[in-house]
């Protein structure tokens, strides 16, 4: 589900706990330009991102456009917040207000057409003159 809001665009933005999400699993923070793949529930790849923002901030002031921005059809930060502490919770994870959320902005990356194109008969590639 999460994919398919990536993949129509609704979804430019997503969370993760630095605590829980980096720290414990020994991950580095994405950076802007970053390039990451999305895979479906089978674990193919569907589609890249570019990273386009990082922001650190605290779980209790995390603000609307970045709610806005998850694409979920959050109707305010406080929906929000609700939500994801359950999320972290059934993950075992208490969230307090000064948790420090990662909130990372992307951009879908446009699939690059194949360099062989069937209905040319094509690779794209000339041959040298003779």
């Amino acid at each position: 589900m999460l994919t398919d809001l990536a993949l129509s665009g609704a979804k430019r933005a997503t969370a993760g706990i630095l605590p829980l999400d980096y720290e414990r699993e020994g991950v580095e923070v994405e950076h802007f330009g970053e390039h990451l793949v999305l895979v479906d529930d089978a674990g193919a790849r569907v589609a890249e991102i570019e990273i386009t923002r990082v922001e650190l901030t605290p779980f209790a002031e995390v603000g609307w456009e970045f709610a806005d921005a998850e694409g979920e059809g959050y109707k305010s930060t406080a929906e929000w917040r609700e939500t994801h502490r359950g999320y972290w919770a059934g993950l075992g994870y208490e969230v307090e207000d000064s948790t420090t959320v990662v909130c990372l902005w992307f951009r879908l990356i446009p699939p690059t057409p194949p360099l062989h194109d069937p209905r040319h008969g094509s690779t794209g590639f000339t041959d040298p003159p003779t």
